[in-house]
């Protein structure tokens, strides 16, 4: 397993595991999965890692879907290539030990997700960001990370409606590498079909 990168050792832990710079922090628990719109922004626009919260250097990386490619950006802020075998290890998406996105966000305190018992706070149980609404309870998607030089990181890509709101960066750009994070995972049918498509080459 993976240790701490030297980038994190200041970064604040929760259940042992560094705090990404951009998650949730809910009555001083971090809500790991969710992101927090204003760190999220100020990653985006100021390059930042989304991890460590220093600036990128040279080269980056970019967590990437299929869904991101056809759109032509990925909605999370980058990382530097020493935070990404942490964050691939560690995030429960990523190294493949969660099949489906949660239902809700889920706090270190609210580890069966109990809802904010304070009708004044604008918790994630509340207000989730809008891609974790998008997969909640869906099967977990296939996850590769790019790299690129950190020159071509591309402004970031804004929405008509929303001109000061970055929905992310743009994967428009020369990639040096491609890596594979996880499969997807297939529902129930998919997996009928290809173990039937298995068998098949297998007989002939």
């Amino acid at each position: 397993m993976h240790s701490i990168p030297q980038r994190c050792a200041r970064r604040p832990l929760s259940g042992g595991l560094v705090v990404p710079c951009v998650s949730v922090i809910h009555g001083g628990h971090a809500a790991f999965g969710s992101l927090d719109a204003d760190r999220a922004r100020a990653a985006v626009l100021l390059r930042l890692c989304q991890i460590c919260g220093q600036f990128l250097d040279e080269r980056c990386y970019l967590i990437v879907r299929p869904a991101d490619a056809v759109r032509g950006h990925s909605p999370e802020p980058a990382l530097h290539p020493e935070c990404l075998p942490y964050a691939a290890a560690r995030c429960p998406i990523l190294n493949g030990t969660a099949t489906h996105y949660r239902r809700s966000p889920v706090l270190a305190t609210h580890p069966v997700g109990r809802p904010c018992t304070d009708p004044a706070c604008p918790c994630p149980a509340r207000s989730p960001d809008q891609g974790h609404a998008a997969r909640s309870g869906s099967p977990a998607d296939r996850y590769e990370a790019w790299v690129i030089h950190t020159r071509t990181y591309r402004r970031p890509v804004f929405t008509p409606d929303r001109p000061g709101a970055p929905t992310g960066i743009s994967v428009d750009v020369p990639v040096l590498r491609r890596r594979l994070l996880r499969t997807a995972t297939l529902t129930p049918d998919q997996q009928r079909l290809m173990d039937l498509w298995n068998a098949l080459l297998g007989e002939s």
